[in-house]
């Protein structure tokens, strides 16, 4: 992967996150205008150890790329050894490294963001990797881990000179987890203080947004991680906000519906027909948020459990509500 020419036109990312960001909504994104996707994070020790769960979590979908696998784990080795079945089971364009998971069991096995307080051992999971792989290394992290250490800059500049290749920053400590306001100008402080690519994370929940924080950061790249819940099409959006051009409206709701039914079951095939009904039942209520009337019919998903009756039910939903 190049990253120069990655990075040439302002690529929007979708951000890797846990439960959510499997191959089958990677697929829908891509096709809505996400240029860069990850998968969700996969534990480096699992990995390793040949865990038959983690293994499902490194499908790539054909034609996907710029596509990154993201680990997460604090041991050099062991990151450096995961790093390298990714590539083999994957063939990805780079590896991420999670360092700004903020979530109770993640951090405190010393993993994702726990690393933004151990700079020196962060720098060294960089530098390892880099030794054993021949594809480009990002990282992302946080602004700090409270608000007492904020050391965001610092610790870029750290990441930079152990060989990173692009990073991406999401404006909240650890401690605000996804409350308040994303900081964009410690962002913009970062791209100030390292010459690599920056990617923006944080609030973006509409096209004009994507705007604001390209002119706010001045970040080579925009992600989107919350916003793109049941709303892909907000990559299209934020395209049209970048360029310049005016905003596509969001499809009706039948269309909606049907990409959500398309999703599910590509998921289906990926993850067995039990695991995606489970998971459909967030992805079917993000898809139906803001529809008036909904709320009867995001009770009724729970009880699905066969793609067929959640096809009928959401043809009863577009017949009801569309």
């Amino acid at each position: 992967m190049n990253i120069s020419e990655v990075f040439k036109n302002t690529p929007l990312a979708l951000a890797p996150m846990a439960g959510v960001t499997d191959a089958a909504f990677r697929e829908v994104c891509k096709a809505c205008g996400a240029d860069i996707t990850y998968t969700e994070m996969v534990s480096s020790r699992a990995l390793v150890y040949q865990d038959s769960k983690t293994h499902t979590l490194l499908h790539r979908n054909e034609g996907e790329s710029p596509f990154g696998v993201q680990l997460f784990g604090n041991e050099p080795a062991v990151m450096r050894k995961a790093a390298e079945i990714a590539i083999e089971r994957t063939g990805c364009d780079f590896i991420d490294i999670n360092m700004g998971c903020p979530t109770p069991k993640i951090v405190n096995n010393g993993d994702g963001s726990a690393l933004m307080k151990s700079p020196a051992l962060a720098a060294e999971i960089v530098r390892e990797i880099k030794r054993g792989i021949n594809i480009p290394v990002t990282v992302k992290f946080r602004k700090g881990w409270d608000g007492g250490s904020v050391n965001a800059v610092e610790f870029a500049k750290e990441l930079e000179q152990a060989g990173a290749d692009a990073l991406a920053v999401h404006g909240r400590t650890r401690v605000a987890m996804y409350s308040g306001r994303a900081d964009w100008d410690i962002i913009r402080e970062v791209c100030d203080a390292v010459s690599i690519p920056v990617i923006a994370n944080g609030d973006v929940f509409e096209g004009l947004d994507a705007a604001r924080m390209k002119k706010r950061t001045g970040a080579q790249g925009i992600m989107v991680g919350r916003g793109a819940f049941g709303n892909p099409w907000i990559f299209g959006q934020c395209r049209a906000a970048l360029d310049g051009k005016e905003l596509p409206p969001l499809p009706p709701l039948e269309e909606r519906l049907d990409v959500a039914v398309g999703q599910i079951r590509k998921s289906a095939e990926i993850l067995g027909e039990k695991i995606a009904l489970l998971e459909a039942r967030r992805h079917i209520a993000w898809y139906l948020r803001g529809v008036r009337g909904a709320s009867y019919f995001k009770t009724r998903v729970t009880g699905i459990s066969t793609l067929e009756e959640l096809h009928r039910l959401l043809e009863e939903i577009k017949h009801t509500l569309g």
